[in-house]
């Protein structure tokens, strides 16, 4: 099966203070990647950081190379990170298969050829949330479940940012070259996530939402800390967050967000953080 994908370019903060709401939209905003039976990818020139989605209903899907990475196979000069959000599924890598239930991780190494995802039922379908980034070693493909996670409780509901942050595919987890994926869930009555919030130069990421209920919708803030934006985001559509920005929001409802990283270090604390009376 032949890959949908788009390309995004960088764009200076100069440049984004001029943008309407479309435009920014436009750059910005990710929707549509969990399309039945199909592989959707946004290929981002920051940090070439590839954000994805893969739901195998019908049959199994094989993740094939893209035009842009004028490679012979996907992970010639990559690494993934794969994230299941629906009911049970499997990928198979070069015939070695991985059961992932619903929230479980995959890592999966530079240099494997055959990726291939299929659900256990088409029923109720895995849904697969990719993000990939380019890697200059090979490291071992390794599951997280649920229980392998590192899970940090944040925030309080006084401040209404009360959460729980867990880290999948980090390099206290699993050995990595650049590649940073976890989840953060807001609990009940709580709406904002990464507040305060906090630019990281060194580092790009790409925020994917879900679990937000149809009816509600999530504000997702970037931008300088003094020249802020926002977009009105729906279940299941992603954001890429510039390393000049902030990248924060605060839904209508409690949701949940998957961060994927990539850039100049691993370092999870390497953060600048923007006081909250100073933000414009």
């Amino acid at each position: 099966m032949k890959s949908k994908y788009q390309v995004r370019y960088a764009a200076s903060p100069q440049d984004v203070k001029t943008y309407d709401t479309t435009r920014l939209r436009d750059e910005f905003l990710i929707q549509d990647l969990l399309e039945p039976d199909a592989v959707n990818l946004v290929y981002s020139h920051y940090d070439r950081f590839i954000a994805g989605g893969i739901v195998p209903v019908q049959s199994s899907i094989k993740l094939d190379t893209i035009d842009p990475l004028k490679a012979d196979y996907f992970l010639e000069r990559r690494e993934l990170g794969i994230i299941n959000i629906g009911a049970t599924g499997t990928v198979t890598v070069d015939g070695s298969s991985f059961v992932l239930e619903h929230k479980e991780a995959l890592y999966i190494g530079k240099g494997n050829r055959d990726i291939i995802f299929s659900s256990k039922s088409s029923s109720t379908p895995a849904q697969f949330y990719l993000n990939s980034t380019p890697a200059h070693k090979t490291y071992p493909n390794k599951k997280i479940g649920t229980n392998d996670v590192e899970v940090i409780e944040l925030g309080a509901p006084e401040t209404a940012n009360a959460r729980t942050l867990r880290k999948y595919i980090v390099n206290s987890v699993v050995d990595v070259c650049q590649l940073q994926m976890g989840m953060t869930t807001l609990k009940s009555g709580s709406s904002w996530n990464t507040m305060p919030a906090h630019v990281h130069d060194r580092r790009m990421e790409v925020y994917f939402y879900f679990e937000v209920p149809e009816d509600q919708a999530v504000c997702h803030f970037m931008g300088q800390p003094q020249e802020t934006r926002h977009i009105w985001i729906n279940n299941k559509q992603a954001v890429i967050s510039p390393p000049w920005s902030i990248h924060s929001g605060s839904g209508t409802s409690s949701y949940t967000f998957i961060w994927g990283m990539a850039g100049e270090n691993l370092d999870y604390g390497d953060m600048d953080h923007c006081k909250i009376n100073e933000l414009k």
